[in-house]
């Protein structure tokens, strides 16, 4: 049988819905104040400006604005993101760190992420996009616990987090990059497959293991001339063999993409909450 597809959109849009709800019952109150979010995009990458597009849509959806300048100091703002990756010639640690605690709604901040890394400890915000991932999981009825799960890449932004989240629920997680030796062989073993390499179309389907649940996080630009934009985008993992093996999938786009957004808003809400 064919793949369940996992629908990010549907699944994003009812916790957008909740998030609106609240918000708009929590002003009732407040009425002087707003969530703010402040989005910083460097650069001219074609995923990047969809994602920035995509974000700023929803947000004013959502009753958020925002502004592009310095906002640790602004009150208004309540959450701050910088749009990865950089250009190579600004150094992201250093960018991040400045970034205020209490904002880094994108969960990238060294403090963040070292309390993500240990046990015990609670960041003060998730990284969305991996937080999206687990509640692709949770929401689709995935049992993590025992099951053995591949991240396919190891950026700060997704491969390192999204791992630290599986081992905590209880996965046996396996990473793998651009040194790994035998790479099919390590996905044909996984329960859970998580695919952020940025290499298009890279994992092909008689690598996945019937009814593993696979959740591409890849976005990758791909020159179509039919597109107005002139490009489309692509996953990490060829969507149609996926879908002839796997137990269920992500599409791309629809998948995580939507959900990394609504994590966004959620982490925004959050933090407006802890500052009143």
């Amino acid at each position: 049988m064919p793949a369940k597809i996992i629908d990010g959109t549907a699944i994003a849009n009812g916790i957008r819905a909740q998030i609106k709800s609240d918000l708009e019952e929590y002003i009732k109150n407040n009425a002087d104040s707003r969530p703010g979010i402040a989005v910083l995009l460097v650069g001219d990458r074609k995923d990047s400006a969809t994602y920035v597009r995509m974000k700023n849509k929803v947000a004013l959806e959502l009753g958020f604005y925002k502004k592009i300048r310095q906002f640790n100091n602004d009150p208004k703002i309540h959450g701050i993101l910088v749009q990865l990756p950089l250009p190579k010639h600004l150094n992201e640690e250093r960018v991040l760190s400045e970034v205020s605690l209490e904002k880094d709604i994108d969960g990238f901040h060294p403090i963040n992420i070292g309390n993500l890394a240990m046990k015990g400890r609670k960041p003060t915000f998730v990284p969305c996009t991996p937080k999206g991932c687990i509640e692709l999981l949770d929401r689709t009825g995935v049992e993590i616990a025992g099951k053995n799960a591949v991240i396919l890449g190891r950026s700060n932004i997704v491969g390192i987090p999204i791992s630290l989240l599986l081992l905590h629920r209880n996965a046996t997680v396996t990473i793998c990059h651009s040194q790994t030796k035998d790479v099919e062989q390590k996905v044909k073993q996984a329960d859970i497959i998580v695919a952020a390499c940025g290499q298009p179309e890279y994992i092909k389907g008689d690598w996945i293991k019937p009814g593993a649940v696979v959740i591409d996080v890849g976005i990758n630009p791909v020159d179509d001339s039919t597109k107005k934009v002139g490009y489309r985008l692509v996953g990490d993992v060829n969507y149609k063999e996926a879908l002839e093996v796997a137990g269920s999938v992500t599409p791309v786009p629809g998948g995580v993409g939507p959900m990394t957004i609504a994590m966004l808003m959620q982490n925004t809400f959050e933090s407006f909450k802890n500052k009143q």
